[in-house]
């Protein structure tokens, strides 16, 4: 092997480490509430809560991914995912949102994960840039989301 001297290991970013500081929180406020139905209600209001929370045009598209999602999707369930409005099936996250600001990133991002059912040869997108969402945009965030649970 050669000399590691020269690399050293930084650890999480703050960004990352907060991220999953929230995501602590979401658990163990999940484990606290009582029947199904009040955990289905407060984990829509806490996504709620954190896309109001958001700068300006990340609030407006998050809004916009939020109304399509849960328009053409109604069996998944609105869910906060490490601080990211997220969207599950069964428990499982099958797509989210990621504020450009959250990251300090150049665009926010819908985001699949694995549990969708986007497959499409051998290679196809499981995320995607967001700068607007424009009505030809909901048109294909409707479509990915319809496919993912199909």
């Amino acid at each position: 092997m050669g000399n590691t001297d020269n690399s050293k290991h930084e650890g999480f970013t703050a960004d990352e480490r907060a991220a999953m500081k929230d995501h602590a929180q979401e658990l163990k406020k999940a484990a606290r509430r009582s029947s199904r139905a009040d955990k289905a209600a407060e984990a829509e209001r806490d996504v709620l809560a954190k896309i109001a929370e958001m700068q300006d045009s990340d609030r407006v598209m998050a809004e916009r991914v939020h109304a399509v999602v849960t328009a053409s999707a109604p069996v998944l369930a609105p869910k906060l995912w490490y601080g990211m409005p997220a969207y599950a099936l069964d428990g499982k996250i099958v797509c989210f949102f990621q504020s450009a600001e959250k990251f300090k990133a150049r665009y926010a991002t819908l985001g699949f994960s694995d549990q969708a059912k986007l497959d499409e040869g051998t290679m196809w997108a499981a995320g995607f840039a967001l700068t607007e969402v424009t009505p030809e945009v909901e048109a294909r965030i409707g479509e990915l989301v319809k496919q993912a649970v199909s």
